[in-house]
């Protein structure tokens, strides 16, 4: 630990390191935001200004100054922060990620039947069809009434999906089992275990849905078709192509070189 005196020199001499050239200081403060990276790492460790300056030997004035972006630190004061939050110096002067954000307008979205029949039993329509390397694909889906007698084949796909039930009936198949969900009702389940949807109400069953990735094992695909096919219909790999149902794609969902259009839940493009 150094002593007062050369602690006190320190400190005068990065209040006169950003007196020297106000402008420079004040932009390089603002293109690396040195001061709201030290606040962050500061925050994320619960620990105060006047617990900082014990560790760093600095004081807390000047470590508010400094987080605030009003003075701009010796190399020799940030790398004593550095050490503090074991980072290294290069930190501090990396360019830092974009975070994720992308809001997906109703308007905005494409409505699709289901894939592979004459008459589809469910509509539905991407939520995240514009964010690259998505770890989860969230849906909007409608299960319309039955017309008519249809054997509604299970699907599988790897990983696990969420279904949260916002209006109607809606049966749900997993394994040898049957479940009934109403509005309001959640299930979360694993999805390599065959599953299957049908609206057992009047009016139409409205859900959101979410499938989370998982690395596709290697099975069979040829006898897969999507929920609701009926029998006699084309298999899901004949829609599709040979990518197993579910499986991470190599590139945005529904974001082929042709177009951008969003797949159906537990299929990828």
């Amino acid at each position: 630990m150094n002593t007062k005196a050369e602690i006190k020199l320190e400190t005068k001499d990065d209040m006169n390191a950003s007196a020297i050239d106000p402008s420079s200081a004040e932009n390089f403060i603002a293109e690396k935001r040195i001061g709201e990276r030290i606040k962050r790492l500061r925050l994320k460790k619960s620990m105060g200004l006047v617990e900082l300056g014990r560790h760093t030997g600095l004081s807390a004035s000047f470590l508010s100054q400094l987080e605030t972006g009003r003075v701009v630190p010796t190399l020799r004061n940030l790398a004593r922060i550095a050490m503090v939050f074991s980072k290294d110096l290069s930190y501090f002067f990396e360019t830092e990620p974009h975070t994720l954000f992308r809001i997906h307008k109703k308007k905005e979205r494409v409505r699709l039947p289901q894939t592979g029949v004459d008459d589809p039993t469910y509509f539905f329509e991407s939520l995240g069809y514009m964010v690259p390397d998505r770890q989860l694909d969230p849906y909007y889906a409608e299960f319309v009434p039955l017309k008519k007698a249809t054997d509604v084949r299970p699907h599988v796909h790897p990983g696990y999906e969420f279904l949260y039930l916002l209006e109607g009936e809606l049966e749900i198949r997993h394994s040898e089992k049957l479940h009934t969900l109403e509005p309001g009702d959640g299930v979360y389940f694993d999805a390599s275990t065959p599953h299957a949807y049908r609206c057992v109400g009047k009016a139409a069953a409205v859900a959101i849905i979410v499938t989370m990735h998982q690395q596709a094992a290697s099975q069979p695909t040829m006898n897969l078709r999507p929920m609701g096919t009926a029998l006699g219909s084309k298999p899901l790999t004949a829609v599709l192509g040979s990518r197993q149902p579910g499986t991470s794609p190599s590139k945005p969902l529904g974001l082929s070189p042709l177009r951008s259009v969003p797949t159906e839940p537990g299929t990828k493009t």
